[in-house]
């Protein structure tokens, strides 16, 4: 007579994949550490089945799940079982044959296929906040199949995946700040609603754009540095935290606009493509002012302006009318121009962002207030 064993009994859904049956099964979250215990990391990689648990990416998961309690979004984990399991369906019809118990004995491994950043993230989230326990989360069961198809299960898993492009994830994220402040900037600058590219992280010789999305983004954060995170607003007794914070957005919103605005003004090549004069891909195959390295630089230079003359900005900006923005330019060799391409490069954007500073009068500003001699660079 058989000693009867503990068992897990998970309730499931049965399906056919690669002529192999999977389950289908709402976990709760706070069962997850039972359920999956880590892997020694002292294993080489050849004998895993999967890679190694990247721990710098876990605590900025479990923050997610944390401060989006209503809110969050989690995938489901794929995990492989090694044990002798029995499925029993809640009855004979053909749909009640695929709905029913799986009874998995507690001495069981289960092993993750994909997902364990996810479930060691929920681990810590559960530390701040237990009422995260009582949620589920999907879990997908295959059968243990050895450890050679589970390292190929854990491959064909994660081979489709695609990176989100930088200006699609913009896009979707109705949840951060910077994300909201970028696209009402560009709702709001003409040239900026009617030639940016929303989703795509760089622009072929046919788009009809100038600019990118995740470009922008960069040039207007380098123009709200000096601003980031201080009081814009004074405080008031008589507002909510949220109230301040959505008059300090607003001004952001409002001074990017007007910066932007102006630029756009003072830069008529941009209003020739948005008037269709000039083909977008003939201007940034010949200019160099609709390329992301200057336009993150315009945007360091429009923080330095708004510093230096708060009031006179745009009669310092209105010389950017004079500069040569053509690729044949000289100036740029060297600078943004490497080997025949236009750099996009740190190095790059600082060595733009010094030019249009000295083409602006920033130079001089710089040089009066720390008290040393300016000098001039060539162009």
């Amino acid at each position: 007579m058989s000693t009867p064993s503990f068992e897990y009994i998970l309730p499931v859904i049965r399906g056919i994949q690669a002529g192999r049956e999977y389950y289908v099964s709402m976990c709760p979250v706070r069962f997850l550490p039972k359920l999956f215990p880590f892997e020694s990391e002292d294993l080489p990689p050849s004998m895993r089945a999967k890679r190694a648990l990247n721990k710098a990416r876990i605590p900025e998961i479990a923050e997610y799940f944390v401060k989006n309690p209503t809110s969050y979004t989690c995938g489901a984990i794929a995990a492989s079982i090694d044990a002798d399991i029995t499925f029993e369906a809640v009855g004979n019809e053909a749909e009640e044959r695929k709905i029913g118990r799986l009874r998995v004995p507690m001495d069981a491994k289960f092993t993750i296929n994909d997902g364990q950043h996810r479930r060691a993230a929920f681990e810590m989230a559960l530390r701040e906040n237990p009422q995260l326990g009582y949620e589920t989360v999907a879990l997908i069961l295959f059968l243990d199949i050895g450890l050679e198809k589970s390292q190929q299960m854990f491959a064909d898993l994660n081979g489709f995946q695609v990176p989100l492009e930088a200006s699609l994830s913009l896009l979707y994220n109705h949840r951060d700040d910077r994300a909201f402040v970028v696209k009402a900037v560009v709702k709001q600058v003409e040239v900026f609603r009617c030639l940016t590219e929303m989703e795509k992280g760089s622009l072929n010789g046919r788009s009809h754009k100038l600019f990118t999305l995740s470009a922008i983004d960069r040039a207007i954060m380098a123009l709200l540095s000096n601003i980031e995170g201080s009081e814009q607003a004074k405080p008031s007794g008589s507002r909510t935290k949220k109230e301040q914070k959505e008059e300090e957005l607003a001004q952001k919103i409002q001074l990017a606009v007007s910066y932007w605005n102006a630029v756009s003004s003072f830069i008529p090549d941009w209003q020739l493509v948005l008037h269709k004069q000039v083909a977008a891909g003939e201007m940034r195959r010949d200019c160099v002012h609709c390329h992301s390295v200057v336009l993150e630089s315009l945007g360091e230079v429009g923080a330095a302006l708004l510093s230096v003359f708060p009031e006179s900005w745009e009669e310092h900006l209105s010389l950017l009318q004079q500069v040569d923005w053509s690729i044949s330019n000289p100036d740029w060799e060297g600078g943004i121009l490497l080997k025949g391409g236009i750099s996009r490069s740190r190095a790059s954007v600082s060595w733009m962002t010094d030019y249009l500073k000295n083409r602006l009068g920033l130079e001089t500003a710089d040089a009066a207030q720390a008290g040393r001699p300016c000098h001039n660079e060539g162009g």
